[in-house]
């Protein structure tokens, strides 16, 4: 019985720790190469009880508090790379009825594209922002131009959308 009681508090016990994991899953994210795979994994690499990996356009992370996960996630991001999940908060419509500004020209920085796919594969994220004219997209920049008539927020839905992420500075 004493043997019994010991092994189910220590299931029980485990049971706890494993739960006490936050798991975050990332749908979408661009990863076309092992560049791509190898900036997503060191992306969190410095941050302690996080494990990432990525698997195709999936990036999953395992981290022993929602602190290192949110920690984790954001980190990704930093490094130019967007995804979705189903554990995130949806974003709720702005209540303004004002129509978002047109920009003609804006940098976005902090971008990961380190090959022609990432290069090509942004490039044709931009195609799809009404009025874009002009970029200066290349193979192992961290930064580019875009010229047109554009929303910030049509930018980044394409962007987003195609699975990077970036900082626009106008």
């Amino acid at each position: 019985m004493k043997h019994t009681l010991a092994l189910l508090s220590s299931l029980l016990l485990i049971s706890g720790i494993a739960r006490a994991e936050t798991t975050v899953t990332l749908s979408g994210v661009h990863n076309c190469c092992k560049g791509c795979t190898n900036g997503i994994v060191k992306a969190a690499a410095d941050l302690k009880d996080v494990t990432v990996t990525a698997e195709g356009k999936t990036v999953t992370i395992v981290a022993k508090s929602k602190a290192n996960a949110k920690k984790a996630v954001e980190a990704i991001m930093a490094a130019g790379y967007y995804g979705t999940s189903d554990t995130e908060e949806k974003a709720t419509a702005s209540s303004s009825s004002a129509p978002a500004k047109k920009l003609t020209e804006a940098t976005v920085s902090d971008i990961h594209l380190c090959c022609g796919k990432c290069a090509t594969a942004m490039t044709d994220a931009l195609k799809s922002v009404p009025g874009i004219t002009a970029n200066t997209v290349a193979s192992k920049a961290t930064s580019f131009t875009v010229k047109g008539e554009f929303t910030e927020a049509e930018l980044v839905a394409a962007m987003n959308k195609a699975g990077f992420h970036g900082t626009v500075g106008k």
